[in-house]
């Protein structure tokens, strides 16, 4: 299973409509995962046309993306790889026992909310910040997250740089 992870679109302002970067690895994924700052339900609505969205709320997301299906966190079975997602994953000191203790099942958390793109483990949980495709921030590049599910386990997870 191919999965894209992205964050931190916010829509309108940077994302006008998706951008081509962004569209080449959708037309590949089986699933899009949003972990939130949407802003606007129109994304979810032009990514769904590549494949099923799923998203969490992101602080700068209203009713209408809520109404969308957004709830503030989730918890996916993905081939027997057990995903939680939230936007918001707190302070980075203490931030992988934290969210053991906030998703004890999980295998994989995605988040957002920093655009600061990040890959980090320990021998139980890992956790991937996608960072933004549209919205860099101090980051030296616009990023998204490319993630392989096979046989109930992370073959593999990218963060790929966008032009």
């Amino acid at each position: 299973m191919r999965v894209l992870a992205l964050s931190d679109t916010h829509a309108p302002r940077f994302w006008k409509r998706c951008p081509r970067a962004v569209a080449v690895h959708a037309e590949q994924a089986d699933l899009i995962l949003h972990a939130g700052d949407v802003c606007i339900p129109e994304v979810l609505d032009e990514l769904s046309a590549f494949a099923p969205v799923r998203v969490v709320l992101g602080n700068n997301d209203g009713p209408e993306v809520a109404a969308w299906g957004a709830p503030e966190s989730l918890e996916l079975d993905l081939e027997g790889l057990r995903v939680a997602m939230i936007h918001d994953a707190g302070s980075k000191d203490g931030r992988l026992a934290r969210m053991k203790r906030r998703f004890p099942a999980a295998d994989l958390v995605i988040f957002g909310h920093s655009h600061i793109p990040m890959d980090v483990a320990d021998d139980r949980l890992r956790m991937v910040n996608p960072g933004s495709p549209t919205d860099k921030r101090r980051q030296p590049f616009r990023t998204l997250a490319e993630l392989i599910i096979t046989d109930g386990r992370l073959a593999s997870a990218v963060i790929h740089d966008l032009p």
